[in-house]
């Protein structure tokens, strides 16, 4: 995950933000409901990630054990 989808899930969340020194982005409010919201963005898009791995991982298994690499689901 990036800074800035970090960032941008925090502001969806409802912290707010203001440029701090040289650029960097800093918190001015984040409550504690901001933080819980913010928690279950972040462990969404972790299971989102790690979905799409698993995906990944199961077709690569299911090209493996097909020779020809071009088994069509549902096909014997």
């Amino acid at each position: 995950m990036t800074d800035a989808q970090i960032i941008e899930m925090a502001r969806q969340a409802g912290g707010e933000f203001y440029e701090g020194f040289a650029g960097s982005t800093n918190f001015v409010k984040f409550t504690e409901d901001d933080f819980e919201k913010f928690a279950k963005l972040v462990a969404q898009h972790e299971r989102e990630n790690f979905c799409a791995l698993l995906r990944q991982m199961h077709d690569s298994i299911s090209l493996q054990s097909d020779p020809t690499g071009l088994k069509i689901r549902g096909e014997a």
